[in-house]
């Protein structure tokens, strides 16, 4: 056998060899996953509180930079933004919950109302063929079910975040003593790091900021404050729910290019609900809304940070949507932002010359 044949069996026993391991491990889930969940729950206020004082320790930074002590620079961001962050929540969330207990004993009539629409649309359509009829029963029976769905589940999250106010009750407390000695974590995981990777990691690490911090923290901004006047809007015209449309119109808002349209939709199907000047009423809100994004807070606030082209995001958002839905199109921008540095350093670094 020669040298070239034994270099292929060999690679043929190690792609087998994989797969065995990879076939293994999912044959054990049951054994694993528990475990995965117990970390995951484990780790999850360490991972928050990490995030936020990601997104805090600039701001620290630049005040301490103007003079101000560190510990006070730390204590007065931490005081603002967890004061804000705390008042927000013993304000907004009873009513939020109110909304959403609202909209559940609601939905009923809602959905009586739907229900005359496609059969006024049945009627009106009966010289149409059977398909094009069934295509739209299937239609509103789908919305109906989507409706329900999402509603249950807003209030499982509302009652699993109520329920989780002691663990999210030390994150203030982890995010102080991050902030504190935040240079001193930075050694620990330098020395913790294997040699030959920390100048690459480091620069690697520095990139990633450079592209990606920006854009989270200034699109973190632009949503809450898109969220608050969309509220406020919504209130002011007369609409039912607006906190809790509000809210999803600012988280959705997170999502480049199609987040605004699939924000419109709940508050414009509610609207259609109670009138057709309501519908004209939330649609100039939510076009005044964006147009205010797009043309004054994104561009001065978010930028071009991620230094993307177009296309490449909405191709991000197309594979984020495909393999994780909504989550996926909220962190695709944010994932393709990593792996572009990532390809750009590994072929900086290790890809042959």
């Amino acid at each position: 056998m020669g040298e070239q044949q034994w270099l292929s069996f060999l690679r043929i026993g190690k792609w087998l060899l994989v797969t065995a391991i990879v076939y293994l491990i999912v044959r054990m889930k049951d054994v694993w996953w528990p475990v995965i969940d117990f970390v995951a729950a484990a780790l999850a206020p360490f991972l928050l509180a990490a995030f936020i004082t990601y997104l805090l320790h600039p701001l620290v930074e630049f005040i301490h930079r103007k003079g101000v002590p560190r510990a006070l620079a730390i204590l007065l961001i931490y005081v603002l933004f967890f004061g804000a962050v705390g008042y927000g929540l013993y304000r907004g969330v009873p009513l939020f919950i109110a909304q959403l207990r609202e909209l559940d004993e609601q939905l009923p009539s809602l959905m009586d109302t739907y229900r005359r629409w496609a059969r006024h649309v049945h009627d009106e359509t009966s010289t149409w063929p059977m398909e094009v009829h069934t295509r739209i029963e299937a239609m509103f029976v789908q919305l109906e079910e989507a409706a329900a769905g999402a509603v249950t589940m807003a209030i499982d999250a509302a009652k699993s975040f109520i329920g989780s106010a002691a663990t999210l009750l030390l994150i203030p407390f982890i995010v102080f003593y991050m902030l504190k000695d935040i240079e001193v974590l930075k050694r620990t995981v330098w020395y913790m790091t294997p040699k030959r990777w920390r100048e690459p990691g480091m620069a690697f690490l520095k990139d990633v900021d450079e592209s990606l911090g920006g854009y989270i923290r200034g699109q973190l901004f632009v949503c809450a404050a898109i969220g608050l006047a969309a509220a406020l809007g919504l209130w002011l015209a007369g609409m039912d729910y607006p906190l809790l449309l509000g809210f999803i119109i600012g988280l959705t808002n997170i999502i480049p290019y199609f987040g605004p349209l699939l924000g419109a939709i709940p508050a414009v199907i509610l609207a259609a609900t109670i009138s057709l000047k309501m519908v004209i009423i939330v649609l100039i809100i939510i076009f005044a809304l964006q147009f205010l994004e797009g043309n004054v807070l994104s561009p001065f606030i978010v930028g071009k940070s991620v230094h993307m082209h177009p296309l490449v995001i909405m191709f991000a958002l197309f594979a984020g949507g495909e393999l994780a839905g909504v989550l996926g199109l909220i962190l695709a921008v944010p994932t393709a932002a990593v792996l572009k540095v990532a390809v750009s350093h590994w072929k900086e670094h290790y890809a042959p010359h």
